[in-house]
């Protein structure tokens, strides 16, 4: 079957290939056995569970948590061509019964259900309905070790037990070791096979900025946006309050941004986030609340105000960006601050060990002096052999100094006050600060008053949360967040044990982000920016979000290859029958226009080429993409203009593209080939390598 699922994948999805372990995965559901997948955000769960539901008699029951989860998925499925319906609180008593009507004589293929709405239906009209398959989406939700345990996902070892012959596939992007045993024990899972995918999202960079003073993050935060124009980002905060403060800051200097929690009315959130999902709104200030059932997949940055409560959170949250394959920035700032509300939080908990000890892995993380990305991968047990060079960490390695003496100083300070003072209190000692406070416990008469006034408050910071997180003192959350000396400490303090820090360097940062110059687009660019005006426009239209269309990689895709035809829109990955029977014609119009406008640029470019001018000083010269001057060349030497295309493709390469193209047998589209070579070899090679041998087959 797994021929019929490639060609469901070609015809629904319009993709020539599956991507790593999918086709796997399918093929153990087709072969109706309990399946467990964990997968990152953004790397195509969704289809491991749908192609099986298509191939399958039947109606395959999807669990998913979140209204807004199910609406969009339904969506994309539709705009696909494929049936598929929600059953959820949303739906008036005609919508349901028609919802029923649907799934019991088996017009749709995927019902969409809550965990609350299934258990109602079960023992009523499930009972006639052909069951095909259950998906469970968020599975780490079922477990008390997940990031986000809903108790009600519990309940679901009852539905296995009812549905003994009917294979079941769990789903979720972040699960540690414990928290995967556990899902498969409590959803009750029959010799489940574990299918566990890379969790690296190599597109994404990951920076961390510590003890940034509030008014200088917002600086920050403000000149990142101004630096990416018209790009759509989320901002999560720790708490309503931030997240009003922080979209009131962007709005005063013009930057469109809305507050999203749960103190707002349902129907203002579901407006907030229906605009975000649409484009009409670029950039959310959220609780943790927000995002998860979106699957937008042109987010091109996350930002983490505070420090969040664990790497499970993090790592779903960073993977709301990007999701589309292209560069995305996920920016984290914390300080000490974070940690003491977070560690409040955690001890009013029945977890609380747990929620501890995920805490101290993330501020492991967030201190990390290491690559963060292996840090990260490490915490679901893969093994990342290499430095990323996409972390702050790889990008500006820090430099460690002996912190001895440092301690040493701070250690004292702490025993002459009786252990009795937090940390800003033990940094004004230290600076000799001349605070009211500080003055009416006497503390400017002990010893180490004044002995680190040649350090900055900030670095000084920088200092003790470090000595925090190595052990050498801590802090008693139940006292009111003092600090006490740990046997470590005792040791650094009493026995000259050596301790390392990192510099106080703000080593995320070299120099202050300035204000991009605005730069011409390139014509490719430009492309680019009326494709997605057009989707824009469609999009309203038909009341969908922009990505429901087609997918910025998509249009970027477009914009590169310039199809101009519906032959050639098919070959685009992402772009099936459906979409161009939907869409082709207005974006043929487009691109068709474009190519008349640039009708005599092939001549322009090849006047420089006879200059001698390389692509590169061309590309320059004529505002155009490098990808664009290659285009130019490989037309001309199709032409019979005399073009040299060895000097950029060598022999040993075009011989490379030859046994591709003999495997491949379409020159419709690069995409196959740029897969081929395991995305090593760039896209203009093959298209000159393409064009030589063409050129050579027609003689």
């Amino acid at each position: 079957m797994i021929e019929q699922a490639q060609q469901v994948l070609e015809r629904h999805f319009g993709y020539s290939k599956f991507r790593p372990q999918q086709e796997t995965i399918i093929a153990n559901v087709l072969a109706k056995k309990d399946t467990l997948v964990l997968m990152p955000t953004g790397g195509g769960k969704s289809i491991c569970y749908q192609i099986p539901a298509l191939l399958f008699d039947g109606v395959a029951i999807v669990i998913s948590p979140l209204i807004s989860l199910m609406k969009d998925q339904v969506e994309g499925l539709r705009a696909n061509g494929i049936k598929a319906a929600y059953f959820n609180s949303s739906l008036d008593p005609v919508q349901e019964r028609q919802v029923i009507n649907d799934a019991i004589d088996g017009s749709i293929k995927l019902l969409y259900i809550s965990p609350e709405k299934l258990f109602t239906i079960t023992d009523n009209w499930l009972k006639d309905v052909q069951v095909s398959m259950f998906a469970i989406d968020e599975a780490h939700c079922v477990s008390m070790w997940g990031h986000d345990f809903r108790p009600e996902y519990t309940q679901l070892s009852s539905v296995r037990k009812q549905f003994k012959t009917v294979p079941f596939i769990a789903l979720t992007a972040t699960a540690d070791k414990a928290t995967r045993k556990d899902i498969i024990k409590q959803l009750g899972l029959s010799k489940a096979t574990v299918f566990l995918s890379s969790f690296n999202r190599p597109n994404l960079s990951l920076e961390v900025r510590a003890n940034v003073p509030k008014k200088k993050k917002i600086k920050e935060i403000i000149s990142f946006i101004e630096n990416r124009p018209n790009q759509s980002g989320i901002i999560y905060c720790l708490s309503r309050k931030q997240t009003e403060e922080i979209a009131k800051e962007l709005k005063a200097y013009h930057i469109e941004a809305e507050a999203y929690h749960a103190g707002l009315s349902a129907q203002k959130r579901a407006r907030i986030q229906e605009d975000f999902i649409n484009d009409d709104l670029s950039i959310i200030t959220a609780t943790i609340a927000f995002g998860m059932g979106i699957d937008k997949s042109n987010v091109r940055w996350v930002i983490h105000n505070n420090l969040p409560k664990n790497i499970e959170g993090y790592y779903q949250e960073i993977g709301r960006a990007g999701r589309d394959g292209l560069p995305s920035t996920t920016v984290m700032y914390y300080n000490l601050r974070d940690l003491m509300v977070l560690k409040q939080f955690a001890s009013g908990s029945e977890q609380t060990p747990i929620y501890t000890e995920k805490l101290n892995r993330m501020l492991n993380y967030a201190e990390a002096t290491s690559c963060r990305r292996k840090i990260l991968l490490a915490y679901f047990s893969e093994d990342f052999k290499h430095d990323c060079g996409n972390c702050d960490v790889c990008k500006n390695p820090p430099q460690f100094l002996d912190g001895t003496i440092l301690a040493q100083k701070a250690l004292s300070a702490i025993r002459r006050t009786n252990q009795e003072i937090g940390t800003n209190m033990l940094i004004n000692i230290l600076r000799g600060s001349a605070n009211q406070e500080l003055y009416s416990k006497g503390y400017q008469n002990i010893k180490t008053y004044g002995v680190g006034n040649d350090i900055s408050f900030k670095d000084w910071q920088h200092y003790i949360t470090q000595l925090i997180n190595i052990g050498v003192m801590e802090i008693a959350y139940d006292e009111g967040f003092r600090l006490k000396i740990t046997n470590f400490g005792n040791e650094v303090l009493f026995k000259d044990r050596k301790v390392k820090v990192t510099q106080a360097l703000d080593r995320s940062v070299k120099k202050k982000e300035q204000k991009k110059k605005a730069k011409k687009l390139t014509k490719q660019e430009q492309l680019f920016e009326e494709l997605r005006q057009l989707r824009a426009s469609i999009a309203k239209k038909q009341g969908v979000p922009a990505y429901i269309v087609f997918h910025d990689a998509t249009l970027q895709q477009i914009a590169l290859e310039l199809p101009t035809s519906e032959e050639d829109l098919l070959t685009i990955q992402g772009i099936n029958q459906v979409k161009v029977e939907r869409y082709a014609q207005p974006f043929i119009d487009l691109i068709q226009a474009h190519k008349d406008k640039q009708m005599n640029t092939f001549e322009v470019t090849y006047r420089f080429y006879q200059q001698g001018i390389s692509p590169e000083q061309i590309a320059e010269e004529r505002g155009l993409s490098m990808t664009t001057i290659f285009s130019h060349l490989a037309k001309l030497y199709s032409d019979g203009k005399d073009i040299d295309l060895s000097i950029y493709v060598n022999t040993s390469e075009v011989q490379q593209i030859r046994e591709a193209y003999l495997q491949i047998k379409s020159i419709n589209s690069l995409k196959p080939y740029f897969d081929f070579f395991n995305e090593k070899m760039p896209y203009y090679k093959i298209k000159l390598g393409l064009t030589i041998i063409m050129k050579e087959l027609a003689h």
